[in-house]
């Protein structure tokens, strides 16, 4: 075996190998892509967004930006490794070879005079008797005299120059890459490892497991715990008006939570008297309706207040602690409000079904909430059936500007969107009051609002038609455009907080029945995973179609430019309902945009089956919630209708108008692609058809 100094030596370049494996490929890997990515501004530029910091990149950001868990891990495994470089280098020059010509600082091959010379030389500096140092004694003893020995006896000068050692041949050493105290059995050493192996096989592992099993019981893959889904999963209602939405959403369990505090009483007396408006109170009965607003679990009391704070502007004002829980309330909303979508849309009756109402709630209660906006800017004001809320999502914008640009016959947010740059910025400068610089901001946010485009085509693979039982394949085309060429954006939201990347919600839905047949969320921001998907997706389609290479590899080319132009291949699968016409509806809708929503009809014709076989085996795909899906469904059906009377979202008068277009028979009947950009579009192009 080889001694103790080669054992450590080996034991921390075995550490050092295990070390560099990983790490340097990781970090050059790491490196590479810093290197080569394109830095491209794809938040807002305009003055408010400046204001707010978020995008600011300050040293202590770049430092925190830099300051991530896997960059310092990272970082402290380079710093080990250099001091086991540092380390090794050391030991290795400690345990240098036996060189008795170096030792006595001769050449090799000199007399025995001059080496006689040299030891007497070299004894009067480290013999005992002209040296007390320990140190000394020890270095003569063990290097000088051996070194002397083996140069004048003459066997043990054959030895070494035969074997390199005056004692002889030493025969073949092994060493084992493990420190000298482990493999000294007797006495503490043989617990050290007892203790190190039962730790290190069984403890560590056992401690990962309970820690994993613990959180994984509390908390889903988005970091949502599940008691809050289980809450929104009772809570939600078919007939649940937008307005009522944000009641289901503060009774999250994270907002449960939160603590109450004495402090916090005063502040949110004062946020009571300045959100009362929004609190949809009977002002008839004020005080009876005060009383019992305040009656409430006190948690829910504080989320409604701070987020009402937040829509009507009016956070600015609060105390630390308060400011605190109103930026950690937040952080959270977009997941939440993320599992709140799943849950409207989760398949709840027979055919698979979720609830389009709900949903369409969730997605606008998100919009408000990052773009600062009141619930009761959505209500319809004179002629401008939309409200006010896409023109307060802009720069400097408030209701007295939205007034003064409604003189020049300016009724909608598209409207505005549509006039030119010349003409917009006459009508905020010299009608609402604007400075050039203020109307500079607002062109930059416009720039940045998307244009969303949907091709919507629902067949049966490798089959003439649609028919009854059918697994029916939806192949959707989202394409968005933006006036600056961006396709993947940060919204201008400078009142909330936190960064936030844009989400679209694509819908196909029966506005009829209050149902969602198939529902998916696209995002903008990764393109390689966009076409890893939409490749693989196109060839599997043309596989099963039994096309040649040459046209699966045209068709996975053409997918590949389309998805680099800004658009994403949405696919889905449903089963075909009964014999008949269903008037169906796609929905694009954006979670952080006010007013950038499409729509367009999608008629769907199923006829009786005439093939042989059946195709109903399919079944639909089902969410975390769906071993309690099928309790009380029945009931949540007829529950809630008198919510129907509140107010209703951007998509009612016109599902009005489409119910009573359908019973006059209007519009053709097709199982096709349907291009549109909007409600209004799509209304006259189906009327067109006729």
């Amino acid at each position: 075996m080889a001694n103790s100094d080669e054992n450590s030596s080996l034991f921390l370049i075995f550490i050092l190998t295990m070390l560099a494996l990983p790490l340097v490929p990781y970090t050059i890997l790491r490196l590479f892509r810093s290197v080569t990515e394109k830095k491209k501004t794809i938040h807002c530029r305009c003055s408010e967004c400046a204001r707010s910091g978020k995008y600011r990149k300050s040293i202590y950001k770049r430092i925190s930006n830099f300051s991530t868990c896997t960059n310092l891990t990272v970082l402290l495994l380079w710093v080990i490794m250099f001091i086991l470089v540092y380390y090794i280098k050391l030991l290795s020059r400690e345990s240098q070879p036996f060189e008795p010509f170096s030792i006595l600082g001769l050449e090799p091959g000199a007399s025995e005079t001059e080496i006689k010379k040299s030891y007497r030389r070299l004894s009067v500096l480290y013999h005992p008797d002209k040296n007390p140092d320990p140190e000394a004694h020890k270095y003569f003893v063990e290097f000088i005299a051996k070194a002397y020995q083996a140069l004048t006896d003459p066997t043990s000068r054959e030895n070494y120059e035969k074997y390199g050692h005056p004692d002889g041949c030493q025969g073949f050493q092994m060493g084992i890459a493990l420190p000298q105290f482990l493999l000294n059995i007797d006495g503490a050493s043989g617990g050290i490892l007892l203790l190190g192996i039962v730790g290190i096989c069984i403890l560590l592992p056992l401690m990962i497991a309970v820690i994993y099993l613990s959180r994984s019981s509390k908390y889903t893959g988005n970091y949502v715990m599940h008691h809050t889904l289980y809450t929104y999963f009772n809570c939600i209602k078919p007939s649940l008006a937008p307005n009522k939405v944000m009641e289901v959403f503060i009774k999250a369990q994270e907002y449960m939570e939160m603590p109450v505090r004495r402090t916090d009483e005063d502040p949110l007396q004062k946020l009571f008297v300045a959100v009362r408006s929004e609190l949809n109170l009977d002002m008839k009965n004020i005080r009876t309706e005060q009383a019992k607003f305040w009656k409430q679990h006190p948690p829910l009391v504080k989320m409604e207040l701070l987020i009402q704070a937040h829509l009507t502007r009016e956070s600015l004002d609060l105390p630390p602690a308060l400011l605190k829980d109103y930026k950690h309330m937040l952080e959270l909303a977009p997941r939440l409000l993320e599992e709140l979508m799943k849950m409207a849309v989760l398949p709840r009756n027979a055919h698979g079904h979720g609830w389009l109402r709900p949903a369409i709630g969730v997605i606008e209660l998100s919009q408000n909430i990052i773009q600062a906006v009141p619930l009761s800017a959505r209500k319809a004001v004179g002629a401008n059936s939309e409200g006010s809320g896409a023109f307060l999502q802009l720069p400097h914008f408030t209701e007295s500007t939205i007034k003064k640009i409604s003189r020049k016959k300016i009724r909608t947010f598209q409207e505005f969107r549509e006039m030119s740059e010349s003409d917009r910025a006459e009508v905020l400068t010299q009608i609402a009051g604007l400075s050039p610089a203020e109307a500079q901001d607002v062109e930059l946010v416009l720039e940045m609002i998307p244009t969303v485009t949907v091709e919507v085509t629902c067949e049966t693979e490798g089959e003439e038609g649609i028919q009854e039982g059918d697994v029916v394949t939806m192949y959707a085309w989202v394409s968005v455009r933006r006036a600056n060429g961006l396709t993947g954006a940060h919204p201008h939201a400078p009142y909330f907080p936190f960064q936030k990347e844009e989400n679209f919600w694509l819908l196909l839905a029966d506005s009829n029945a209050n149902s969602v047949w198939l529902s998916q969320k696209v995002s903008f921001m990764d393109e390689a995973t966009a076409i890893t998907a939409a490749s693989k997706a196109i060839q599997e389609t043309k596989e099963a179609l039994g096309a040649t290479v040459k046209e699966i590899n045209l068709a996975v080319r053409e997918a590949i430019e389309k998805v680099k132009s800004g658009s994403r291949l949405i696919m889905g699968k449903f089963q075909a309902p009964g014999e008949g016409t269903y008037a169906l509806t796609s929905y694009c809708l954006c979670d952080a945009w006010i007013g950038c929503d499409t729509r367009s009809n999608v008629k769907l014709k199923v006829m009786k089956r005439s093939r042989a076989g059946t195709r109903s085996s399919y079944a639909l795909e089902e969410g975390p919630a769906a071993a309690v899906a099928e309790e009380g469904i029945e009931e949540e059906e007829e529950e809630e209708e008198e919510d129907l009377d509140d107010y209703e979202s951007e998509y009612s008068e016109d599902e009005e108008e489409e119910e009573k277009n359908n019973k006059k028979g209007k519009g053709k009947v097709v199982n096709g692609s349907v291009n549109r950009k909007g409600a209004t579009q799509s209304e006259s192009e189906g009327s067109g058809e006729d």
